[in-house]
Order: C-alpha cells, then structure tokens, then sequence
C-alpha cells in the first residue's frame, strides 16, 4: 500500500438537512460478501459506507491485502460511494475475548498495529476519517494506568494518522474507559489537542447516556465531529435499535447535524441486524430522508 491517500469525491456545503450524506455501516452486512454489501448499499442510494475491517470485510492481516485494498478502491469509485473506516470488529485479533486486545491491555501492541495498518488503509481508500475507541478497562488495571496506556496508544496512532494524511474520529462508547463527549474533551487535552484527533459520534448513545438532549451534542462537538453514527437507542440501555423504535426524536438531530456544517457520513450503526440486511437498510435510508424532510421545516 501507498502512504498518499486516495481521491474521492465529497459534498459541497450543506444547506440544510435534505444535503445530509446517508452511509451505512458493514458490521450491519456481516453475511454478505463485502462487494456485494457495497453494490447492495448503492442500489438503494446510499452515499457511503462505514467499513468494519473484519475477518470477511478486508481482514487486514490476511495475505494480498494491497491487492484487496486497491480492488475495493475500484469497488467504491465504480459505485460513486465514500467511506470512513471502522474499527471495531468483536473477535479479529482474539477469537476468545470480545474486542480485546485494547490500548489498555498488559500488551496492546496487536490493537496498536491493527490501528495503524487500519490508517494506512483508510489512506489508500481515500477515507473521510479512520474510527476507533479506547475499550474497556481490564480487571486488576488501575484507572490512572489506564488513562497512560490509552494516552501512549492514541499518541502512537495520531503520529500515524499525521504523517498518512487520515483524520482520526475517537468514538465514546457506552460502558468503555472514555464513554461520553466529556471523556473525549478530557483525552484530547491529555494528547495536547492534536489537529487529526476528531470525535466520532454515535447519536444513539448520546440518547444512551449523554446529560444533554441529542442536538446538543452534535453542537457541542461540532467544530471537533469527523464521523457520524446514527441508529435510535433509549435512555441507560445500550442497545442498538432500528428507527423509530427507540426514544429519539430524528428531525431536531439532522437539522443540528446540517446547521452544524457537518458534510462528513451520517452511517447508520445496526451490527446486530443482519439477518435482514438488505431490507433494513432499505427502511433505514427511507426513514432517514423523511425525517430530514421534517428537520428542514423546523
């Protein structure tokens, strides 16, 4: 692989929620070949994809992964869509031990260099941002020794971010050593505020767990917001839910999101959906369009 980023096409300036660009995330494809989730997503009009490196989804420790790589290049220019890079696949780098390695481990250094070669990827794709989260912190491993190791790990993967061109979008994630937007403030200014270092947010865990209303969010972040994720979810229980089954109210989020300036993906986060893929992601981009229609009225 090549360190120069890749050029792909992006939106102009947004003038209202109606010009939102609608991605959806791979980890909500798990049974379908990576091509055909992609052609599947553009066929329904998607703009983009949120890619979940995983063991069928451009693994990035199999052979031939520059040939893979540049293969799905092609793949997304040919359908006209963008992509931001996931990372958090379940059991890539331990079959026994959900997400684990983290960057608060004894030895992170298989999650260090799954992030960095995640970069180097997300670079040769021309990817809007590269995603990650700090994990949860492991039993018998102090709090301030965990904030160092995940202060170190970040360091490293920003430096890699840096000098690949890639801006980096760190994700709060409900139950994990760095769960909301104030965690994420607290990290950046242990890391000296690095220019790449962005949030990656996921709406329904501002609706998880976040003190304010889910538009307040995306304006507190949004001079700082690299990637969005977006699915509906209740208060205290975090469960990735379908539109319209969970507690949020969409059109003031997309009118905040589009006021905001925001003109990265707004990818739909369904991990646990799919058995029925296809047909929720037909649902999904259908209730997103609606509700932006409402948000540009209020």
């Amino acid at each position: 692989m090549t360190a120069a980023p890749a050029t792909r096409p992006t939106a102009g300036p947004l003038s209202g929620p109606g010009a939102l660009r609608f991605g959806y995330g791979t980890n909500g494809f798990a049974n379908h070949r990576l091509g055909d989730a992609l052609a599947v997503l553009a066929d329904l009009g998607y703009v983009g994809v949120a890619l979940t490196l995983d063991h069928d989804h451009l693994d990035p420790f199999a052979p031939g992964l520059a040939r893979r790589v540049a293969a799905i290049s092609r793949r997304l220019d040919a359908l006209g869509l963008a992509v931001v890079v996931e990372t958090g696949a379940r059991y890539l780098l331990d079959p026994r031990h959900k997400h684990a390695p983290t960057l608060l481990h004894d030895d992170p250094a298989r999650r260090v260099e799954f992030l960095r070669r995640a970069v180097r990827i997300g670079a040769d794709l021309g990817a809007e941002a590269v995603s990650f989260w700090a994990g949860v912190r492991p039993p018998g491993v102090p709090p301030g020794v965990a904030a160092d190791r995940l202060v170190a790990g970040c360091a490293t993967v920003c430096a890699e971010a840096a000098e690949a061109g890639v801006p980096l979008g760190f994700e709060p994630e409900p139950g994990m050593f760095v769960e909301d937007i104030a965690g994420w403030w607290r990290l950046r200014e242990a890391l000296g505020a690095p220019p790449g270092f962005g949030i990656t947010l996921d709406i329904g865990h501002c609706r998880c767990l976040e003190p304010m209303p889910v538009p307040q969010c995306v304006s507190a972040v949004a001079a700082h917001l690299v990637n969005v994720q977006i699915d509906d979810m209740r208060r205290g229980v975090h469960e990735h839910l379908e539109f319209g089954t969970g507690e949020i109210d969409f059109p003031p989020v997309l009118r905040a999101l589009a006021d905001a300036g925001y003109r990265g993906l707004v990818a739909v986060e369904l991990p646990r959906h799919s058995h029925a893929a296809p047909a929720v992601a037909a649902r999904s981009l259908d209730f997103l369009r609606a509700a932006a229609s409402r948000g540009e009225g209020r």
